[in-house]
C-alpha cells in the first residue's frame, strides 16, 4: 500500500488553503483592519480591567495603611492627653500642699472599688507615711473621703460615695447647716438633710465641710447645690449637690495628718444625761 499519496494530498491540500487564505487577506484588506481593530478594542478592554483592578488593590493596601497609621495617631494622641491631664492634677495637688496649712501626704490612688454601695478606695501610703485610721483624704477640688484601715504601706479609703459615708457641711454664703449623705443611686449626686425649709437654698451655692465633723477642717469644698425641692408635709429641704471631686477621673489625692481628738470622741460618744 502506498503512503505517499495521502501525505501528498494532504500537504496539497495545506498549501491550497494557505494561498487562499493569503489571497483573501491581500485582498480584503479591510476586513483584515476590522478584525484587527475589534482585537485590539477586545484587549484593550480586558486591559483595563486588569488594571482597574490593579488599582483598586493599591487602594484597598493605602486604606489599610492609612488606617493603622491612625490607630497609631489616636493612641499617641491619647496618651499625650492623659500625661497632659496627670501633670495638670499633680499640679493643682503641688498648690494645694503648698497654700494648705495642714500637714499633708501625697498619694497615689492604686485601686478603685466604685460600682456598689460599700465602695472604697487604696492609697500607696500607710502607716510607715504617718497615715492613721480616721484622717480625712482630700483633693485639690474637694474632699474624697476618710481613711478607715491602714497597714504599713497601703491604706483603705471610705469616699463620699459609701452609703456610710457622713459628713457636716455649710451652705455658702447662708452658713446653713446640714449632714452630706450618698444614698447608693446616682454616682453624680449626693444630698444634704436637715436643712430647714425657711432658708433660701439656691442652685449653684457653693457646700464646704463645717468644721463641727472630727475628721474634716472646715472650709473643704464637697460640692455646688444642683436642685431643690420642698417636699409637701416636710419641714426640711430636700437638697441634692453635685460633688465637686470626679472619683473616676482622679489619680492622686492627699491625706490630713490629723486624726480626731480622742477627749472630743469619747465625750460625744456619751449619752446625754449620764
Amino acid at each position: 500500500m502506498d503512503l505517499k499519496s495521502p501525505l501528498v494530498d494532504w500537504v496539497l491540500l495545506a498549501l491550497f488553503l494557505v494561498a487562499s487564505v493569503s489571497t483573501m487577506a491581500a485582498q480584503n484588506r479591510s476586513l483584515v483592519r476590522a478584525v484587527r481593530a475589534e482585537a485590539l478594542e477586545l484587549t484593550a478592554q480586558v486591559e483595563s480591567g486588569f488594571a482597574w483592578m490593579g488599582r483598586y488593590v493599591r487602594v484597598l493596601e493605602e486604606n489599610d495603611e492609612l488606617r493603622r497609621e491612625n490607630i497609631a495617631l489616636s493612641s499617641q494622641v491619647a496618651r499625650t492627653r492623659s500625661i497632659r491631664q496627670q501633670n495638670r492634677e499633680l499640679e493643682r495637688l503641688l498648690n494645694l500642699r503648698d497654700s494648705s496649712a495642714s500637714s499633708l501626704r501625697a498619694a497615689r490612688i492604686v485601686t478603685k472599688d466604685i460600682f456598689r454601695r460599700e465602695n472604697s478606695l487604696t492609697l500607696d501610703v500607710g502607716r510607715r507615711d504617718s497615715v492613721a485610721e480616721g484622717m480625712p483624704v482630700i483633693h485639690e477640688s474637694g474632699i474624697v473621703g476618710t481613711v478607715m484601715l491602714v497597714s504599713e504601706e497601703y491604706a483603705r479609703v471610705m469616699p463620699y460615695l459609701n452609703t456610710e459615708f457622713r459628713v457636716s457641711a455649710t451652705i455658702l454664703p447662708l452658713q446653713a447647716e446640714g449632714i452630706v449623705r450618698w444614698d447608693g443611686e446616682r454616682m453624680d449626686r449626693l444630698i444634704l438633710d436637715h436643712v430647714v425649709k425657711t432658708e433660701p437654698v439656691k442652685k449653684g451655692q457653693e457646700v464646704v465641710t463645717s468644721g463641727h465633723s472630727d475628721a474634716f477642717p472646715p472650709g473643704r469644698t464637697i460640692g455646688t447645690i444642683d436642685s431643690v425641692r420642698t417636699p409637701p408635709g416636710r419641714s426640711e429641704l430636700q437638697i441634692f449637690i453635685r460633688p465637686a471631686v470626679p472619683l473616676h477621673e482622679i489619680r492622686h489625692a492627699f491625706v490630713v495628718l490629723s486624726t480626731p481628738n480622742p477627749r472630743r470622741q469619747a465625750l460625744e460618744q456619751q449619752p446625754v444625761g449620764s
